[in-house]
């Protein structure tokens, strides 16, 4: 008996990481299906490859119509989906801050080797410019 017993608790210990992982992946993977089987046009989504646009057409069932722009609308797989967003609001604080501010804050001009006149951009350095054939 004692011989079986070590065998035993080995194979347990391996098993049951491998059954909860499997768990664990079945409730994604439905997840995922409930959300492409709910999706709906005027929502908001963004797709695996980062780009946020709107549900223009649902009802095919492989892909969906996304309107990436104003009058852009491209087709894409279903399974691009990566998650519903809520739309971006905004608040009266945020609209009243943007309309009070109307003074224009010019770049500093950096001068390079060559005369030329750069303009640096929110305190990010420009590389000079680069010599070919020179050495």
């Amino acid at each position: 008996m004692n011989q079986l017993l070590l065998p035993l608790l080995l194979m347990l210990v391996v098993a049951i990481p491998l059954v909860m992982g499997t768990r664990k992946q079945k409730k994604a993977a439905a997840a995922q299906q409930e959300l492409l089987s709910s999706l709906a046009p005027g929502d908001r989504v963004m797709t695996t490859s980062g780009l946020y646009a709107t549900v223009a057409d649902a009802s095919a069932d492989t892909t969906i119509d996304l309107e990436i722009a104003e009058g852009v609308v491209t087709t894409w797989l279903r399974q691009a989906v990566r998650e519903k967003v809520e739309p971006a609001v905004e608040t009266d604080e945020d609209a009243t801050d943007s309309t009070d501010t109307d003074e224009v804050v010019e770049a500093p001009v950096v001068e390079s080797k060559d005369d030329e006149r750069v303009e640096e951009k929110s305190g990010a350095q420009i590389a000079p410019p680069l010599e070919h054939g020179k050495k």
